[in-house]
């Protein structure tokens, strides 16, 4: 099934949904209007299931993205072939179009180490990167609602969440609509830039394997893993 940047169209996969468009095209275009992109697996799929507020928060979002090769493999089941597209790349050309295009930049989330880190990194990698904003996730729960009214204050045109699943996405779901600039929730992606993590090798993210290097490196993960077998199974008996 065809769909435009201007026009994505929105299938489900196991009644979450999922867009189907030009993901590069779209998220540019809520740059400027305004929007929410969620970075949609088996995990998450899972989750919202069973979670009421994850799942608003995905319903209402602008741009929800095939993140996992679980959802890719539903969408095929359904006929439509699209392509996976990673969170963590998505964000990462996002910065890159953010600093050619002078857009105001804000980042939230991770630990102090890992913000500040990455704060060095992206100013030194993209030298004309304007970051306006820049909270860690670790600040008391007293405390967010002033860091809240400064973000919002910043006016940034890309803010990068990394607060985790479903934290991220519902904190900005929770946040006044119609939303200024682009809002995406990257989970371990501010890691990962600041040197403190690797991403699976590139052969295994061809595999479609990504899942199994974050369960060798971080062995405590499994019980979050065993919501993919339970996807599939899911999805199979649904047809």
């Amino acid at each position: 099934m065809a769909a435009t940047a201007t026009a994505p169209v929105r299938s489900r996969v196991l009644g979450i949904p999922v867009d189907l468009c030009d993901v590069r095209q779209r998220a540019l275009q809520l740059a400027q209007s305004g929007g929410q992109i969620i970075t949609l697996n088996a995990e998450m799929t899972m989750a919202a299931l069973e979670n009421p507020a994850l799942r608003g928060a995905i319903e209402q979002a602008e741009l929800v993205i095939p993140d996992g090769a679980g959802v890719v493999w539903a969408l095929g089941r359904q006929g439509h072939r699209v392509r996976r597209t990673p969170g963590i790349e998505l964000a990462r050309w996002l910065l890159d179009q953010a600093a050619a295009k002078a857009w105001r930049v804000a980042l939230v989330g991770a630990s102090p180490r890992v913000l500040e880190r990455l704060r060095q990194r992206l100013l030194t990698e993209l030298p004309t990167l304007r970051l306006v904003f820049a909270a860690d996730g670790y600040g008391s729960s007293d405390a967010w609602p002033e860091l809240q009214r400064q973000l919002l204050a910043a006016e940034p045109q890309l803010v990068l969440v990394a607060l985790g699943v479903p934290r991220q996405e519902t904190w900005i779901a929770s946040l006044q609509r119609p939303l200024a600039g682009l809002w995406m929730g990257v989970g371990g992606s501010f890691d990962v830039w600041a040197g403190e993590k690797r991403r699976a090798p590139s052969w295994m993210c061809s595999l479609r394997i990504e899942w199994l290097y974050r369960l060798i490196k971080e062995p405590t993960r499994w019980r979050r893993m065993l919501a993919l077998p339970a996807f599939a199974r899911e999805v199979l008996r649904q047809g």
